[in-house]
Formats: C-alpha cells, sequence, structure tokens
C-alpha cells in the first residue's frame, strides 16, 4: 500500500510504500501493551462479571476493532471469545452519548476505580 506523509528526516511530503510485514511490526508494541491492558483488567473484574463475559465474550468497539486479526490475538491471549461490534466506529460515540444524556445515573461508574494503563 502506498501511503502519504512527512518524512521526518527531511520534513518534506513522501508517498512511501509499505507492506502489511512492516505495519505487523510497527505495531507489536502497542498491541503488546493493549493484551496486557486486557488480562489486567480482565484479573480484576468482578466474578459476577466474568460471568458474563465467559458467557458472552468480549466486544471490541472503536477504531482499533478494525485491526485485522486483533480479535483473534485477543481471544488467542486470553482464551476468551472475541467479537467485534457491528459498527465499532459508531458505537463508541452513540455510548457516550447514551450516557451524557443520563450522566447523573452513571456518575458513580465514571468517577470510582479509573485506572490507567
Amino acid at each position: 500500500m502506498e501511503i502519504k506523509g512527512r518524512n521526518l528526516v527531511n520534513g518534506l511530503p513522501e508517498n512511501v510504500t509499505v507492506n502489511s510485514a512492516e505495519i505487523r511490526d510497527a505495531l507489536v508494541e502497542a498491541l503488546a501493551k493493549v493484551i496486557d491492558a486486557v488480562k489486567a483488567t480482565l484479573e480484576e473484574t468482578p466474578p459476577e462479571l466474568s460471568a458474563d463475559i465467559i458467557d458472552h465474550g468480549i466486544t471490541l468497539a472503536g477504531g482499533g476493532a478494525l485491526l485485522r486479526g486483533l480479535d483473534k490475538l485477543i481471544s488467542r491471549e486470553t482464551g476468551m471469545p472475541v467479537y467485534i461490534a457491528e459498527y465499532p466506529l459508531d458505537c463508541v460515540a452513540e455510548g457516550t452519548g447514551k450516557i451524557l444524556e443520563k450522566i447523573s445515573d452513571y456518575q458513580d461508574a465514571l468517577t470510582e476505580n479509573i485506572k490507567y494503563y
């Protein structure tokens, strides 16, 4: 695939051809952090929610869900079924909108136990 961007060496716009192996190599470290965060989250998930995850699996949403093979990677690393939301780019915005419509109902969930990985 040909991509366009700025050459960081000379600062000029440039077209570069990249292949899937180069893209994979560029994403390895970031994907390892995603897997670590998913595992840490699963380890800290309360038992009543763990049962739902075991029964229904993990659903990926957002732009990252569109990375080809991410669902299979997470499934392989966690042993859980992983699905991609029907409209992954839309569901994050729609869910946020629903929360904002009734923010007082979600106040506790939005302010307690926030962890950043």
